[in-house]
């Protein structure tokens, strides 16, 4: 569970090389485009670009390099030729990255085109709720601080928190302990050592938490049919706070804002 310093500087590579993923991203016109572009699009550029491997294709049989999730899915979407992202659509990409032996992991949220009000107030408060989490890491906080605040910023909103999935530890497997809840309560769960290394990554739905899974075995919809966001980001805790180890050039604003907010 414990990372040693050398192990979270590889992490930090690995971490460095996914955020080089997302920036990518960034810049495609996704509109029009197929999640099947995308995904052989950023399987060229793990592979080819970053001599990295995607480490997601192959885990637990799953085909792909990443998830795809479009407006009401909450995770585990997948890639196909025929599902074309439309203007006005919200979709997630969740991207796995291995380098020299470890695994970086994290997700955004893109807004395809111009999605209305509702659907960007949803994606941002969900991007809030994650830095709101990230800003409780640090030596002797719990996880409970950390699902604490990711739900009491939900609430606010008025949106509710996915409970069936969460952040993990993270290192030479994708999944290690702990479990990383998005809920919580404050002072409660594991206490926070210098050298964990785990996602957060809150779920948000605009209607009811209730999900349901599609009849594929991975795909995860919201029950009402109402629109889903999830980001997500690799941390460490380090000796006097946290590392965003996935941290992209986009965000040293939203860096900024979480140090002195």
């Amino acid at each position: 569970m414990i990372k040693t310093p050398d192990e979270i500087a590889l992490m930090r590579i690995s971490g460095k090389l996914l955020a080089s993923v997302l920036e990518m991203l960034d810049d495609l016109p996704l509109a029009g485009m197929t999640t099947m572009e995308v995904n052989d699009l950023v399987e060229h550029f793990i592979t080819a670009d970053l001599a990295s491997r995607p480490a997601s294709k192959g885990q637990y049989g799953y085909k792909y390099v990443l998830n795809c999730s479009i407006n009401d899915v909450v995770c585990h979407g997948m890639p196909d030729p025929r599902a074309v992202l439309k203007d006005g659509d919200i979709v997630n990409f969740d991207i796995t990255l291995e380098k020299n032996g470890f695994i970086a992991d994290s997700s955004k949220t893109y807004l395809t085109g111009n999605p209305p009000p509702h659907a960007r107030r949803l994606v941002r408060v969900t991007q809030e709720a994650m830095w709101k989490g990230i800003r409780q890491v640090r030596p002797g906080a719990h996880l409970g601080d950390v699902g604490h605040a990711i739900a009491q910023h939900a609430r606010k909103h008025g949106y509710s928190v996915v409970r069936e999935f969460c952040g993990h530890g993270i290192g030479r497997e994708m999944h290690e302990e702990p479990q990383v809840l998005n809920f919580g309560r404050a002072g409660q769960g594991l206490e926070l050592r210098e050298g964990m290394v785990f996602t957060i990554e809150p779920m948000l739905n605009e209607g009811s938490r209730k999900i349901a899974d599609l009849d594929d075995g991975w795909t995860v919809v919201t029950e009402d049919g109402k629109l889903s966001a999830q980001f997500e980001h690799t941390v460490a805790v380090t000796s006097d706070g946290v590392e965003v180890l996935t941290l992209r050039k986009n965000e040293l604003a939203d860096l900024k804002a979480f140090r002195t907010g």
